[in-house]
């Protein structure tokens, strides 16, 4: 059996899908954008859960090491060719 990579988290944000800053920003704003709306329209519930969707995509977004994560994009794009 050959060898697999290993499996992503469920929750795994440090993918070179969010090297660009703006794809993060989008990540963290737009749930909680989504999260007033739910306020106003009385579903509590929902809004804090897409709060704390925000809030976790904003902690994990800024202590991931995105250095680290460009130069392992860049080596298995370059260990493909």
């Amino acid at each position: 059996m050959p060898p697999s990579k290993p499996r992503a988290k469920l929750f795994d944000l440090e993918v070179p899908f969010f090297l660009p800053v703006y794809r993060r920003v989008l990540a963290v704003v737009v749930p909680i954008l989504w999260s007033f709306f739910e306020f106003s329209n009385g579903a509590v519930f929902w809004g804090l859960i897409f709060v704390g969707l925000g809030g976790i995509a904003a902690y994990r977004f800024y202590n991931a090491d995105w250095d680290a994560v460009a130069a392992q994009a860049e080596a298995e794009k370059s260990g493909n060719n």
